[in-house]
């Protein structure tokens, strides 16, 4: 969602050096995209973890001679490391007590005075910052994958038991993400993906591929156990830089709202995203080809990462609400093709 932002500020400084810090899942999504010149990789878990860590990358950031740094996200530690770097104009939203670290220091936009979508609220900082003079919105986000890319995909899918290759005639091929980074409250059940699954085998024969982090693996795995013929599982066996190029040799993509849900959109798939504690008119793919299905109970949207009563917005949506809109992307518009996003 931030790389409309991005496109914007390539444009603006077609000739200038930029460098994107990001976390390193992060960055292999942003390679290759023609937004930067550098990835900095940042992981406060690994390389730069605590106080030396930090120092270490500020150390390195220094020594890059930046002038400028444009901090999209809200956290004061992305601040703090602009300062330490010694970045001399360093640009970002009053948020999270950091005001202090930046020398244009830009209120956040208040309900209403921008549309709800977050790509707006980096397009915003972007305008904000002086930087273009209007903000305009993409009606579709996409991600660039290489011929290559695509070629190495489709062979690692064969090797992993997929069948035929996407085309005329063949097999549907349906991608499931059933985890959410964010927290459990973002999670549909597994034995209904489970559901959706079979009912879907049973009516095209489709091919079901399972994707997902490590620390996923356990929804996976409750979701095959409910499954009458075992689908391609690679969960945890494949590196975010891979997922673009996976996902775009599939037909179909469903899942909660991710991550993953995001990278299916920008590849081109069709999606059908199953939204319960977050808003859709804030995180929704941007594409022409999706679905949202929803149940909105009087709590929704929560925004929460687990839910503190009986997750009645995930356990409201049936199986067969989610299974009817996967039919009507193949079977009636030609992948998608010019829909789209409607409730279902």
């Amino acid at each position: 969602m931030a790389l409309p932002a991005l496109r914007a500020v390539r444009k603006k400084f077609a000739d200038a050096h930029i460098a994107i810090v990001a976390r390193p899942y992060v960055a292999d999504i942003y390679r290759g995209q023609s937004i930067c010149d550098e990835l900095i990789a940042y992981d406060p878990r690994g390389a730069e973890k605590g106080f030396g860590g930090r120092e270490a990358l500020a150390s390195r950031l220094r020594a890059g001679k930046f002038d400028a740094a444009l901090l999209l996200q809200n956290a004061f530690d992305a601040a703090w490391l602009a300062w330490r770097a010694g970045i001399p104009e360093r640009i970002g939203y009053a948020r999270d007590g950091r005001g202090i670290l930046l020398t244009k220091s830009i209120a956040a936009p208040k309900a209403g005075e921008i549309p709800a979508h977050e790509q707006f609220y980096y397009l915003e900082l972007v305008r904000r910052a002086g930087w273009v003079e209007r903000v305009e919105g993409e009606s579709e986000i996409s991600l660039s994958v290489s011929r290559e890319a695509e070629e190495a995909a489709e062979q690692r899918l064969i090797a992993a038991g997929v069948k035929s290759r996407p085309g005329s005639g063949s097999t549907l091929r349906v991608a499931i993400g059933a985890g959410a980074s964010y927290g459990s409250a973002k999670c549909w059940l597994p034995e209904r993906f489970a559901e959706v699954a079979n009912r879907l085998r049973a009516e095209s024969d489709a091919e079901i591929i399972l994707f997902g982090t490590a620390g996923e693996t356990a929804v996976s795995n409750a979701i095959v156990a409910h499954m009458k013929r075992q689908p391609i599982d690679l969960t945890g066996k494949t590196a975010i830089a891979e997922l673009p190029a996976l996902l775009s040799r599939c037909q179909l993509f469903i899942g909660n709202d991710s991550g993953a849900m995001h990278v299916a959109s920008a590849v081109g798939l069709p999606v059908v995203a199953i939204f319960g504690p977050t808003d859709p008119f804030g995180t929704a793919p941007v594409t022409p080809k999706c679905t949202i299905v929803q149940e909105k109970p009087y709590c929704s949207p929560c925004f929460l990462r687990r839910c503190p009563t009986d997750h009645r917005c995930m356990t409201r949506v049936s199986s067969e609400s989610v299974t009817a809109a996967a039919r009507a992307w193949p079977a009636g518009t030609g992948a998608g093709a010019g829909a789209e996003v409607r409730p279902v």
